[in-house]
């Protein structure tokens, strides 16, 4: 997949503290994309929907939809019985939340500049904005919490999907990427572009 870095841009900047349009919050405007139908309830054929829609493969799509519901729908449905669809609800995605992660989201999923920043800061030795492979693995190692190994899959998980979909032609995770992912826009973007490729 060709890289997205050139259609993202610093508009969409998700602000410190605040929910972030249409009254969510910018961890559920990140997991939106997914919710297909738009009811506030993710289905895990939905998932796959929308990893193809990204141009992630059938077995990726399955594999990745598989995890996410398995580890997320009884935490995002709390109180309640366990449903054999494994639905994701939006609005308690926060419940959701791993270990061993970035802090770039706080509980009440928001969305803190000042973590976002601290990635680059501290780990973008090569290039000020953006990431290598190497530093990614950096980044991941230290944020592991002890024996939290649950999140570090599900850190691990989430960081090599967006380096496989978002590097750039040179193996970089550009800052603006990793920006779009937490507020999901670059989701739709990659949809986007996936779109027309399938068109040439």
């Amino acid at each position: 997949m060709a890289s997205s870095s050139s259609l993202l841009t610093n508009n969409s900047t998700p602000q410190e503290g605040v929910n972030n349009g249409e009254g969510q919050s910018v961890l559920q405007k990140h997991v939106s994309f997914f919710d297909r139908n738009k009811d506030g309830v993710i289905y895990p054929c939905e998932t796959f929907q929308g990893f193809r829609a990204i141009g992630s493969g059938v077995f990726l799509s399955i594999a990745s939809a598989a995890f996410i519901h398995l580890n997320l729908s009884f935490r995002t449905r709390p109180g309640k019985f366990p449903f054999p669809l494994f639905p994701i609800e939006v609005k308690n995605i926060k419940l959701g939340k791993h270990g061993s992660d970035t802090g770039v989201y706080d509980k009440e999923g928001r969305f803190i500049p000042s973590k976002f920043e601290e990635i680059f800061r501290k780990h973008a030795h090569t290039h000020p904005d953006a990431l290598t492979s190497d530093e990614l693995k950096e980044m991941l190692k230290e944020n592991r919490a002890p024996r939290d190994y649950q999140g570090w899959i599900a850190s691990e998980g989430e960081w090599k999907l967006l380096y496989k979909f978002g590097k750039d032609k040179d193996g970089l995770l550009e800052k603006d990427t990793v920006r779009a992912v937490y507020d999901g826009t670059l989701f739709q973007l990659l949809e986007k572009q996936h779109n027309s490729q399938k068109k040439q």
